[in-house]
């Protein structure tokens, strides 16, 4: 805007002096004219026009690689291992694997890696770990629309979820908002795995990476599995990481998470996912038993009719705040019994002011209306009398 400025008062300028020479009548006027219109136009450029410096970004709070592999996407240089999509076939035929078994995504944002499980026999072994060429945000889960912050939780991709056209045309749809997240009355939308080194909230895998992921999460749909699991977790889920950011606002929310993570790590088959008020309830999968369906909501007073311990999901029916402690205890007969303690702290009522302030104005909207409705009553009544007064009168 300023350079138009400049440019517009240089212009202007230059015409009055012109304009003045030519009254003057006199041909060397003119070249006067023209060298100072000259002179004008180098000392204006040379006012506006600064030296152009490169922007330098850094991020100083977790995974600053990001903006490097950006570079370096630019540059097309590829983060990670290059992966030849000829050899595709042979390097699932040595890992004993076959396409079109289910499949389980983790993904851990400090690290920025994806993980790609397939089952094989009554497990899950790791078929590939991709390098996440970019995310954004910061550690924490998504809260609302255009916060560009990459979401945490867990999610499950079905068939619909996938795409095959528009820009990413294989990517696929988390599903954010997802029971829990509306739960927590959380906002957004479109939030992909995709292709490419650029991203607002969603996770860039860069083409390559992203065809082979695309390609054994369509053929594991197409092979009967209806719904695949996806763990979105801050770090890798280890004691000492959770020490680390002890003080993190999300400390509690994390632990939630780590039922899942340590469900996984030791059956090796996705957990059952449920939601029980606005927590996370994990119970590790028995031996061929199918847990691909959707995050559901457990009513706290049918527990045992889901099939749970009662103590798994300890939240009073009066009261919608989550309990400090949590116990999910596999009632698996083959696998080895395990129990998974999580502890958070009880999360805010709903009785804040904010819904008092709610209801207050929900009330004010509504008596408003009913006065309305009173006037307009009472002038249809006076239209009323009114005509009967015409009517009688003689």
């Amino acid at each position: 805007m300023v350079w138009l400025t400049c440019l517009w008062v240089r212009s202007v300028a230059v015409y009055r002096i012109r304009v003045a020479f030519q009254r003057l009548g006199s041909s060397g006027s003119a070249r006067v004219a023209s060298v100072l219109a000259a002179l004008m136009s180098a000392l204006t450029i040379g006012s506006v026009v600064q030296p152009v410096f490169a922007l330098s970004v850094e991020l100083d709070d977790v995974a600053p690689d990001r903006i490097e592999r950006q570079r370096m996407f630019a540059r097309g240089v590829l983060p990670g291992e290059a992966r030849d999509p000829d050899t595709f076939e042979d390097r699932l035929a040595a890992q004993g694997l076959v396409e079109g078994a289910p499949i389980l995504i983790r993904i851990f944002k400090e690290e920025s890696q994806l993980e790609l499980w397939m089952r094989k026999g009554d497990a899950f072994v790791l078929q590939g770990m991709y390098p996440i060429c970019h995310w954004t945000g910061t550690l924490g889960p998504k809260q609302r629309e255009g916060d560009k912050q990459s979401p945490e939780g867990f999610y499950t991709i079905g068939a619909p979820q996938m795409r095959h056209r528009g820009r990413w045309q294989r990517a696929f749809n988390l599903g954010y908002p997802n029971l829990h997240d509306k739960t927590l009355r959380r906002s957004g939308s479109y939030i992909l795995v995709h292709g490419g080194c650029s991203s607002t909230g969603c996770y860039a895998m860069t083409e390559p990476a992203q065809n082979e992921i695309h390609r054994l999460a369509s053929a594991a749909l197409r092979g009967g599995q209806a719904r695949f699991q996806v763990h979105i977790f801050p770090f890798r889920m280890t004691e000492t990481n959770l020490a680390k950011h002890a003080n993190s606002e999300w400390a509690g929310f994390w632990r939630d998470l780590k039922a899942g993570y340590d469900a996984f790590e030791e059956t090796r088959r996705p957990p059952h996912l449920n939601l029980c008020g606005q927590r996370y309830v994990v119970t590790p999968a028995s031996r061929n038993e199918r847990t691909d369906g959707p995050l559901t909501r457990i009513d706290a007073r049918k527990v045992e009719a889901a099939g749970l311990d009662p103590s798994s999901c300890r939240i009073e029916p009066q009261r919608m705040p989550s309990v400090a402690a949590a116990e999910i205890e596999s009632d698996s007969a083959q696998a080895p019994r395990s129990v998974f303690r999580i502890e958070r702290p009880p999360l805010t009522p709903l009785n804040t002011p904010f819904a008092s302030r709610r209801a207050a104005t929900i009330a004010a909207i509504r008596a408003r209306a009913a006065k309305k409705r009173r006037a307009h009553r009472a002038e249809l009544d006076d239209v009323s009398r009114r005509n009967r007064l015409i009517v009688l009168s003689p």
